[in-house]
């Protein structure tokens, strides 16, 4: 009985937000659909700006729950501009929660509206969410040889032309680092080899282009790149040895007390044009990515507080960022959940909106 209730309890620690952040969904959808039908005659840049703040209330009542819910301290290593930028944010990539790394930046700078990611094809078949990431500017691609160029370059050519703010997120490794997943990583390493690479130990060999892409497409309209290398504590276990980061349950559940973000801003002028100058830059900054997480988990700390190189500060978040959001968003659902018409409307949303997602992603990919 005390077992059932403990798991009882645990599992609460994720089904309460997680039903919150998706039974919002809904009024968010519907409400956006109300803007982008009365700002079809408008110009792009009008419908850009009011999308952009739509997006920042809703990410921002999931940064309450990854934030404020569950009490992870946030440490920075390095200057976040306090001004927002047009950027590519490159990030090595670990688990599900890392494009809320993204977000917990972006909303430090107030520039949590303009994040957009470059994310994997079968993501766009999400209920609801698939089809609205790439209306708010994301970018679906293939791997290797299926990978659609003109696709993308098309995309971005045309939120430069229209001005749309950029906080374009790009994973370049293509897949999660796991430390259990050794076939992944001998694979990423004879990759490297074959291409005369150095040999990463703690990420995996990064991939150029959708990341050459994105900078080429868009360099007139970028301010920087930012360079982020994320760390969690939950990822060591008992004798300090790394092992898979947090998932998205896991996180919520609180099972990860602090998240480390390295965090370095390159100027464009630093970064090559040319392919094959772009493939070395790009692999030169994962061996520093590499550097700093290999002297994350060699600490010698005898607390285990891991940390990296430099100077590391604790960056709080106000509540007053967050729960204002959550209020709103929960001030247009209840209202749906509370009356039988309302409840037809929310069903069908789901319902209709998932399906419509589905046919527009299928025929515009």
């Amino acid at each position: 009985m005390l077992l059932s209730l403990i798991v009882h309890t645990y599992s609460l620690r994720y089904w309460l937000p997680a039903t919150v952040m998706l039974g919002t969904a809904p009024a968010y959808l519907l409400s956006w659909g109300v803007w982008r039908f009365l700002s079809t005659l408008l110009p792009a840049r009008v419908y850009h700006n009011v999308d952009d703040q739509l997006y920042s209330i809703y990410q921002s009542m999931v940064l309450f729950f990854f934030e404020k819910y569950t009490g992870v301290e946030i440490v920075v290593y390095g200057e976040i501009p306090k001004k927002k930028e047009n950027v590519v944010y490159l990030s090595n990539h670990q688990c599900t929660a890392d494009w809320i790394i993204a977000d917990m930046l972006a909303i430090r700078q107030d520039a949590l509206g303009h994040v957009r990611y470059v994310l994997k094809d079968g993501l766009k078949w999400l209920p609801l969410y698939g089809w609205y990431f790439s209306q708010h500017g994301g970018v679906y691609v293939k791997r290797s040889a299926r990978f659609d160029e003109k696709a993308m370059r098309t995309k971005l050519l045309s939120q430069t032309i229209s001005g749309t703010p950029m906080y374009l997120v790009i994973f370049p490794e293509g897949t999660r680092y796991n430390p259990e997943l050794k076939n992944v990583i001998s694979d990423s390493q004879a990759f490297a080899a074959k291409e005369g690479l150095a040999i990463l130990k703690q990420t995996l060999t990064p991939r150029m282009k959708a990341s050459h892409i994105a900078i080429e497409t868009m360099r007139g309209h970028l301010d920087a790149v930012y360079d982020i290398t994320v760390a969690y504590d939950s990822t060591l276990d008992a004798a300090g040895q790394r092992r898979p980061a947090p998932s998205m349950p896991e996180f919520l559940c609180k099972e990860c007390p602090r998240v480390h973000i390295h965090f370095e801003r390159v100027d464009m002028a630093e970064i090559p044009p040319e392919p094959v100058f772009f493939r070395r830059w790009l692999h030169e900054r994962f061996e520093i990515k590499d550097r700093l997480l290999t002297a994350f988990y060699n600490s010698e700390d005898p607390d285990q507080l891991r940390r990296f190189p430099g100077e590391g500060r604790g960056s709080p978040l106000s509540v007053t960022k967050t729960l204002p959001s959550l209020l709103i968003l929960g001030g247009l659902t209840l209202p749906l959940l509370l009356t039988e018409s309302g409840r037809k409307l929310y069903v069908k949303t789901w319902v209709y909106g998932t399906l419509l997602g589905w046919l527009w992603v299928k025929v515009r990919p």
